[in-house]
């Protein structure tokens, strides 16, 4: 049983690690295969926030181009949006920028907005954009 019910969007650019992101909260699961998400996928986790039961609707959105005026219309009722890139391509992290725009435009102002680096699992080589890159720019959101 569960107490209240909140809306979490997942959004970011195409293969930047959202649906794997979704599957290993969600389902405990890690999936090294690349699964393309079509429209939106939707998984839903009950945890407990202080001690209370909440229940998590997790909205998996697809980073296509031609799937992007889809996912404005899902911002509407969203409480939580996690914005994802890949630490090893520049561009995902670059173009957080249009999803933020998106967001102001699109979600409601109270939101709460989390910015996870991705593949983070990769050596420093690897990186393209530095744990400090990416904190630096969360702060600047104020998100966590």
């Amino acid at each position: 049983d569960f107490t209240a019910t909140y809306k979490v969007l997942v959004i970011g650019d195409v293969n930047v690690g959202k649906t794997c992101l979704v599957h290993r909260f969600c389902d405990e699961r890690y999936y090294d295969t690349y699964i393309s998400t079509v429209g939106i996928d939707f998984k839903q986790k009950i945890v407990n926030l202080d001690g209370v039961p909440i229940k998590l609707q997790i909205w998996d959105t697809a980073g296509e181009e031609r799937f992007r005026t889809l996912t404005t219309a899902y911002y509407r009722g969203a409480q939580g949006i996690v914005l994802v890139y890949d630490v090893t391509n520049l561009d995902s992290f670059n173009h957080l920028s249009y999803w933020l725009r998106n967001i102001e435009e699109n979600a409601s102002p109270e939101v709460v907005k989390v910015l996870a680096g991705n593949k983070c699992e990769v050596n420093n080589q690897q990186r393209a954009v530095d744990k400090e890159r990416g904190q630096k720019l969360a702060e600047s959101f104020d998100m966590p």
